[in-house]
């Protein structure tokens, strides 16, 4: 718990019990991780944080300084508590301390001490040698607290004392390398001039500028190295100011590329060297603008035609320049024409480029001038290793002729081992940032320490190897690349099957639904059925009471003045009713025929059944077994349907030896057959649900079926399976539709028969229904028997 103690010091009233503490915790966590995170864990970040806002930010004193230093210790190289202060939101509370204004005064050594720490710990987060997951969520964090934004305020603010814009250039390079984000940002922010400039050419006006302080120029080049890193855009934008259709002509403003030229080609070494290097960023892994780079045209002097960059810069080496100048040239060259064929074409095309470099490697000099022969041996490696024996004279073989008759094998690759055992070539492959203690050790540049250890090998095979192993080489380059697209075709088959399997899926979930949707609504019309029944058991009684009070009521019954042409008028409407619904009928034969030559058409379930998955095999198997149980309340149903239709047999039997027996015939069989047509009419209608009950039945059926092939055939059948699948809901769907209009029309009918009772009832022919209904329900079976004998005896 000693810590946790020494962490309650931070908030002690007494500030110099408070302070004290502050330096305590600085010695303990100077070299110690252990001690870092528990520190960190303990709220170490919130209470540093607070004090730094009590004692005024970078306006504070020495207290503000001990904190920086102890937030330093606990986050520099400690990754757990660099993503336990992202994962805070302290990132956020870093913004107020970059709020310094535009001011000229208020500079005070203490104020600058403190801003140089707090720069030094937004470098701590986003340093090149983090992890690049942690790195680049803080840097996003930067950018969408506005805290990218505020430090490129200071970039281009004035009065801003050197050192501190030399740390806020680096610390600017830093948060934007690598995010794509913050690279956009900082390509759109513009210097106060007028008119306004970009802060990059800004920038590099600064960095070709040899009056300007060494540690800023290098400053300059690290952010334009940083802005172009992995930032294929920003290298295209960079590129594109070389190009003839994008130059300004009228010359009122000056470009990235512009300067670039002009840097490459002044007299100062330095700023040959930095210019070299930034314009090498440009094409880093960019095969693209390397091309686009071949059409730049530059005019040397007046009257003569313009020469092309590339051919400029080996004009330049031929004339023993510098050796800064030279290495900065020679890893332009380099980088250019690695990984473009091109490039390469274009450079073996000059015929005076190949003796050049020969000679450079053969000659014996000093050490000075070694590292030049190594950079040629590298750049005439290049040559070959990528040459597409485009250019006859040139072909690899050629120049490996060259080499051996010129140079010798061995003392090439010995020339070509200068480079990397020289003593600044692992200084300035440890780190990203160009950091040289003077302008004499500006030599080599960290990404093209990278591109040697890649292609020094490779060289040096290539120079040994015979025409014969070439040939092999490349014929074994074309089987690898078929072999990646047969692979990468593969991979798209697969994906895509995933796809497919993803739909299936989904249409299983989709089915199972409707399946359960389906046994739903049969639930609902065997209670509808049930309904029926009931119904239909009641017409039964009322039409026996019907029969044995028919004669005692037609015997008393008068015409009343009724016409007998709208009798037989009445009757030739029941009888057109009856046509029409025998007709009915018939349309719902021809729909369940329809459906059932549907059903007969499926093809049949694939063999290969028996491979399926346990899984589908269950499935499958409760499919059938709820198909089971759907026929079986089918044919109950159908057993009481023709139950029914027998019983109804026997009425309509009955009702005709009745109205034979009674004396006044039209009205009798008006009466009767009105009656027999409401009673056929609901068992129409019962029959109606029940062959919409078959349907859906079969609908199901034929879905289980679906289900089954879809899981078998998989990809080859799912289309016909679809199709079908379409034809029979499209089929069940209008056999749905018709039968709604067939109850529809059945419902007109029932209507119509209503009206023509009402119209008998006119007529002077009393509907007994109403009347036999209301002594069912207010007398039992005896008074009924007493009711029969009274009105006999009135009779």
């Amino acid at each position: 718990m000693g810590v946790s103690r020494l962490m309650d010091l931070l908030a002690d009233s007494r500030e110099v019990i408070r302070n004290d503490g502050v330096l305590l915790l600085q010695a303990l966590t100077r070299s110690n991780g252990a001690i870092q995170k528990i520190v960190a864990f303990e709220n170490a970040f919130e209470r540093l944080l607070d004090i730094i806002t009590e004692e005024g930010n970078s306006d504070g004193g020495i207290v503000v300084e001990d904190c920086l230093i102890l937030l330093q210790n606990l986050l520099k190289n400690n990754n757990s508590n660099q993503n336990f202060f992202k994962e805070g939101s302290y990132i956020q509370r870093m913004k107020p301390w970059f709020e310094v204004g535009d001011e000229n005064s208020g500079w005070s050594a203490q104020k600058v001490t403190n801003l140089h720490l707090m720069l030094q710990l937004v470098r701590v987060l986003v340093s090149p040698t983090n992890p690049p997951g942690a790195t680049s969520s803080c840097q996003k964090a930067m950018f969408q607290c506005g805290l990218l934004q505020q430090l490129c305020t200071i970039l281009m603010a004035t009065g801003v004392p050197a050192d501190i814009l030399t740390e806020t250039i680096n610390t600017v390079s830093e948060v934007i390398r690598g995010c794509q984000v913050n690279q956009d940002y900082f390509a759109s922010v513009n210097a106060p001039s007028n008119p306004p400039r970009p802060a990059i050419v800004v920038l590099l006006m600064s960095m070709v500028n040899e009056r300007q302080p060494f540690v800023l120029r290098c400053a300059v080049l690290y952010c334009f190295q940083c802005f172009l890193y992995k930032n294929q855009k920003g290298q295209g934008e960079i590129v594109s100011t070389l190009l003839p259709s994008t130059i300004d002509a009228t010359g009122n403003s000056v470009s990235a590329g512009q300067l670039l030229c002009g840097g490459l080609f002044s007299t100062d070494s330095l700023s040959n060297w930095c210019a070299a290097v930034a314009l090498a960023h440009a094409l880093q892994e960019n095969a693209t603008q390397k091309e686009q780079l071949l059409r730049v045209q530059l005019a040397t002097s007046i009257g003569n035609p313009p020469v092309s960059l590339l051919q400029q810069c080996t004009n330049i080496l031929s004339q023993g320049s510098k050796i800064q100048t030279r290495v900065g040239l020679l890893m332009l060259l380099c980088t250019w024409l690695s990984n473009c064929p091109i490039a390469v074409t274009h450079f073996l095309h000059n015929s005076a480029n190949v003796p050049f470099l020969t000679g450079q490697i053969a000659e014996n000099l000093g050490e000075e001038e070694q590292l030049v022969q190594g950079l040629c041996a590298l750049l005439l490696g290049i040559s070959i290793y990528f040459n597409d024996n485009s250019l006859e004279s040139y072909m690899k073989e050629k120049l490996k002729q060259i080499i051996e008759k010129r140079i010798g094998k061995e003392n090439f690759i010995e020339k070509l081992g200068f480079i990397s055992k020289h003593e600044l070539y692992s200084r300035a492959s440890q780190k990203p940032q160009p950091n040289f203690p003077s302008p004499e050790y500006m030599i080599f540049d960290h990404e093209f320490t990278k591109l040697v250890k890649e292609l020094e090998g490779v060289i040096t095979k290539a120079i040994y190897k015979s025409s014969e192993e070439d040939k092999k080489e490349e014929e074994e380059k074309k089987t690898l690349e078929q072999h990646d697209n047969i692979v990468t075709h593969y991979k798209n088959v697969i994906r895509e099957q995933d796809l497919q399997l993803e739909e299936l899926k989904q249409q299983i979930s989709t089915l199972k639904c409707q399946n359960e949707q389906l046994q739903t609504a049969v639930t609902q019309q065997v209670s509808q059925i049930q309904q029926h029944k009931d119904q239909y058991n009641l017409l039964k009684v009322q039409l026996g009471k019907d029969n044995q009070h028919q004669g005692s009521y037609n015997d008393g019954v008068q015409m009343n003045g009724v016409q007998p042409e709208e009798i037989g008028r009445f009757r030739e409407e029941i009888e057109q009713l009856k046509s029409n619904q025998e007709l009915l009928r018939n349309q719902l034969a021809e729909k369940d025929s329809l459906i059932e030559k549907l059903k007969s058409s499926q093809t049949s379930p694939d063999t290969n059944e028996a491979t399926a998955s346990a899984r589908d095999s269950e499935q499958i198997a409760e499919l059938k077994q709820e198909l089971a149980t759907l026929k079986s309340q089918l044919n109950s149903q159908s057993m009481e349907i023709t139950k029914l239709q027998t019983e109804k047999q026997e009425l309509l039997q009955k009702t005709e030896a009745f109205v034979q027996s009674v004396p006044v015939p039209g009205e009798s069989e008006t009466v009767i057959a009105a009656k027999t047509t409401d009673v056929e009419g609901r068992l129409s209608a019962l029959l109606q649900e029940t062959k919409e009950l078959k349907n859906e039945i079969k609908a199901l059926s034929e879905e289980r079926t679906a289900i089954k092939e879809q899981l078998d055939s998989s990809n080859s059948t799912i289309v016909i399976l679809q199709n079908e699948k379409n034809q029979l809901e499209v089929n069940i769907t209008d056999s749905k539709k018709e039968q709604d209009d067939l109850l529809v029309l059945l419902a007109d009918q029932d209507q119509k028969i209503l009206s023509l009772k009402n119209k008998l009832k006119e007529l002077g022919h009393p509907d007994e229904e109403e009347d036999e209904l209301e002594s069912i329900d207010q007398d039992d079976e005896d008074d009924e028997d007493k009711d029969d004998d009274k009105s006999q005896g009135d009779n």
